[in-house]
């Protein structure tokens, strides 16, 4: 039997860096995992392999519209869709065999198998046990489908079933006008295929800012994408390898049928905590099934702790991250923390979409006295020599002491232009300290500066 300091449960962005971050703070640590490759979902059927497809295919997309506009003539390239997937692959592989050498180089011990937990300070792994003194759930989370939807992996999928289609289909619809949805949807409208999102509630990106979402949309909408919002799903018949989407307008309650080829489900995602015997123990869940936790991470069981997708939060790679490195210095004795307040979020599009902090709609439903900066990236010559003009950044600061409560940009390099405000509002910064940041020219980050000076006596360019 052997035994560690701590087992972390899961080699996702949350367990590899709550192991690594545990071995550098000198715990005896192991991680354990199923898969054949560490890194979990985002690495081997998530973030990962979804980004490399919407990077082929946005190069594909330059060169049928943009390239001809720079002087670079010649045949559009044709898709070999074998070896995108053969790139995607590759990607793959570069990045979990990359965590597997942390593992190693940081004297980490890879249980394989899968896990469960017996009781408190042991890790069954097949017929074996493991003794640990705390134990870290980092075990992710799974696809949420609806009633009446099956997925196949085929005809019917799931993220994990669109990164691997055994062609590119004619027609797709999309359940879901969320993240997943609309990255997905997006390469495989730039690849050739219809596509047509299926939404329930009457906007895009729940959650959003309202003024980015609408214009997101159009965006897409501008890109070929369709939308039918304000629709429920009532089922998806699968018929000589076709498909027929059921759904009902909430609005009138009229039924509608839309054929596809494949069906694409992006309905969100639920914890995976399947087989690790928590209702046995006595771990206490939160209503939605994600595990209750205290605000060092510690479960009601004494000795077991979770992280990332597993509990409540946004189900977000870095979010994931930032709680395991909060957790490993809890358990050497430090004082770990997590700003949740300051989570940025990404949507890799073209352009791309990124947030963080407070929407104006949350602003004014705490009847908080705001002021807006705004700046469109048509006014930045960069964004514009590259034929990246749609989009703006905005930022929300408080009316009184000017302090940064949120920002949101649709544009070039979003989710890259964020952080500078991640940054800034960390430490609890002012607009004005952005807007007298000296930034380089020609960027795209001096549209971020724009949007400060907005704040104040206005932007120069606008």
């Amino acid at each position: 039997m052997s035994s560690y300091d701590v087992i972390i449960i899961g080699s996702g962005p949350g367990g590899y860096v709550c192991a690594i971050r545990c071995a550098q703070l000198g715990l005896k640590t192991a991680i354990v995992e199923g898969r054949e490759t560490l890194g979990g979902t985002c690495l081997n059927v998530g973030c990962i392999p979804s980004k490399a497809l919407l990077h082929s295919s946005h190069m594909l997309h330059e060169a049928e519209h943009n390239f001809a506009k720079m002087g670079l003539k010649g045949k559009t390239p044709s898709v070999d869709w074998k070896e995108m997937l053969a790139y995607k692959d590759d990607v793959i592989a570069t990045n979990t065999k990359g965590v597997e050498f942390l593992m190693k180089k940081n004297k980490i011990d890879w249980i394989k198998g899968w896990a469960s937990i017996p009781a408190a300070g042991q890790v069954k792994v097949g017929d074996d046990i493991h003794e640990a003194k705390n134990i870290v759930i980092a075990s992710g989370s799974e696809v949420s489908t609806l009633p009446g939807v099956e997925i196949d992996e085929k005809i019917v999928v799931s993220s994990t079933g669109a990164l691997e289609l055994g062609k590119i289909p004619n027609k797709m619809v999309v359940i879901g006008a969320g993240v997943i949805g609309l990255e997905l949807g997006s390469v495989y409208k730039r690849l050739g295929a219809e596509v047509k999102v299926i939404e329930f509630l009457d906007a895009i990106t729940p959650g959003m800012d309202a003024e980015v979402a609408k214009t997101f949309q159009r965006t897409l909408k501008k890109q070929g994408l369709e939308f039918q919002l304000g629709a429920a799903v009532q089922s998806v018949e699968v018929k000589n390898n076709k498909a027929k989407v059921t759904y009902k307008l909430r609005k009138d309650d009229s039924e509608h049928v839309e054929d596809a080829d494949v069906v694409l489900v992006a309905t969100g995602r639920k914890p995976f905590t399947d087989g690790l015997g928590l209702a046995e123990l006595g771990v206490e869940l939160e209503p939605r099934g994600q595990i209750k936790t205290d605000a060092h991470w510690a479960t009601s069981v004494k000795g077991i702790y979770a992280i990332g997708d597993a509990i409540t939060g946004p189900m977000l790679a870095h979010k994931a991250e930032d709680e395991g490195m909060g957790v490993a210095e809890v358990l050497a004795g430090q004082k770990g923390h997590v700003n949740y307040k300051v989570i940025p979020g990404v949507i890799y599009t073209h352009p791309e979409v990124a947030n963080v902090g407070a929407t104006e709609e949350q602003l004014k439903e705490d009847g908080h006295s705001y002021k807006v900066g705004k700046f469109s990236f048509m006014g930045n010559g960069r964004a514009k020599a590259n034929f990246a003009g749609d989009g703006f950044v905005k930022i929300l600061a408080d009316k009184d002491t000017d302090r940064i409560l949120g920002a949101h940009i649709i544009g070039p390099m979003a989710g890259d232009l964020i952080h500078e405000i991640c940054v800034a509002m960390e430490f609890g910064a002012a607009a004005e300290d952005l807007a007298r940041t000296c930034h380089a020219h020609p960027t795209y980050s001096e549209a971020v500066r724009e949007a400060a000076l907005a704040c104040g006596d206005g932007a120069i360019h606008s």
